[in-house]
């Protein structure tokens, strides 16, 4: 029976189980699941005031999370990139009161070089574009910088976008590693923090859109390895449209042994607006039969005429996975085989499977003829490429 995000949430509150592992496709509603139980464990006061931080009970991280952060490149002024963390308690939590700004940039560096080494800003003083002295706060900016030796060192630059989310992510990372070290270290009344007394759960909503596989693989066992390492009391709910960082957590964290399988789910958006959370068994290659998957849901829209944008981020989804699973190295290869404009269709799925995070950019709903091009290509699939049938008589 299909369910709203809330229930959902509900129902992912009232488990008892300290891993719930959650497939879905990029747009079903991760990180509006993460809200939803958020409101739910630490809900707003009568009068909409948030009360007590809702830190105190649950930390997540999702695309809020990275909203906090943004480039000030200075390209009139020909400065230096710097990072700018956006005025929030979160960060100022973390940085400020938690003192964790070392530890961070060695959990960094451990992902991507020892010698790249991000700088947090002090205090100091600088002048508004109408030379008004301004106080600029400390730990609003980070600037990052490879040291060549000695004291000298590259001149501060712009990382990459892996790079960017590594960072944002060691942020979050080193804080959970703090809560775990004082969780299991001494009884609540012996503790000397107090602040993670009330904290119940941790959200992750796909900490790994910009990372290559080797990345991400580290990442997610250096996750399962801290999750088991995490106190009973302390549920985790991890969210990922990745096929390959959900396998991952569900081998290293054991959960098709010990009747831990029911905390294995995937995460489906109907049509009208709501919800299906599934139990799945086994990792995601066999328990979501995830190619087939993809197939009969394009197959069933088409039967009934409920082509929708989100259609052709699944169409696109399967042309990648068919192309990895053939050897190809682009997926737009296995449109060779399409009769007609073959750079046409390949802009046709972008346009509608691009996730843009402006709403200026927003793209139309498809019209009747682009509906038929998910036809097309999903039967070139199936009728050009033989693995296809024969996967479907083992399933």
């Amino acid at each position: 029976m299909s369910q709203t995000l809330h229930q959902i949430g509900q129902k992912l509150h009232n488990t008892d189980k300290k891993v719930q592992l959650i497939y879905a496709f990029n747009g079903t509603g991760k990180t509006r699941l993460s809200r939803a139980l958020k409101d739910l464990i630490a809900p707003k006061s009568e009068n909409g005031d948030e009360g007590e931080p809702s830190r105190q009970k649950i930390l997540y991280y999702n695309a809020f999370t990275e909203d906090l952060f943004y480039w000030n490149n200075d390209l009139l002024g020909d400065g230096e990139p710097k990072l700018m963390i956006q005025p929030n308690t979160f960060t100022d939590w973390i940085l400020i009161d938690q003192g964790q700004e070392i530890n961070i940039a060695k959990n960094f560096q451990r992902y991507t070089n020892d010698k790249l080494t991000p700088t947090f800003n002090q205090e100091y003083t600088a002048k508004d574009s109408r030379g008004n002295d301004i106080t600029v706060r400390a730990f609003s900016e980070v600037t990052f910088s490879v040291e060549k030796g000695g004291d000298e060192q590259s001149g501060n630059f712009k990382i990459s976008k892996g790079e960017e989310s590594l960072f944002i992510w060691s942020l979050f990372y080193t804080l959970l590693e703090e809560v775990i070290s004082t969780l299991k270290d001494a009884e609540p009344d012996a503790r000397i923090k107090k602040d993670f007394d009330e904290l119940e759960y941790v959200f992750i909503d796909d900490p790994v859109s910009s990372l290559d596989e080797n990345h991400l693989i580290e990442l997610a066992v250096n996750l399962a390895s801290l999750i088991k390492d995490a106190p009973e009391g302390l549920k985790f709910i991890i969210t990922t449209h990745s096929p390959l960082f959900y396998n991952v957590l569900h081998n290293e964290l054991g959960l098709s042994r010990q009747g831990k399988k029911e905390g294995c789910y995937l995460l489906e958006q109907l049509a009208d607006g709501t919800y299906n959370l599934n139990v799945k068994y086994g990792d995601s290659n066999t328990s979501f039969s995830y190619h087939l998957h993809l197939k009969g849901v394009l197959e069933q829209a088409i039967a009934e005429n409920q082509i929708e944008r989100y259609h052709f981020t699944l169409l696109r989804n399967l042309y990648e996975k068919t192309a990895s699973f053939l050897g190809h190295r682009e997926w737009g290869d296995l449109l060779n085989s399409v009769p007609g404009e073959k750079q046409a269709y390949l802009n046709r799925i972008i346009q509608f499977s691009s996730h843009s995070r402006l709403s200026s950019e927003e793209v139309r709903d498809p019209t009747g003829p682009e509906k038929q091009t998910v036809k097309l290509l999903l039967d070139n699939l199936i009728n050009n490429y033989g693995f296809w049938k024969q996967d479907a008589t083992n399933g």
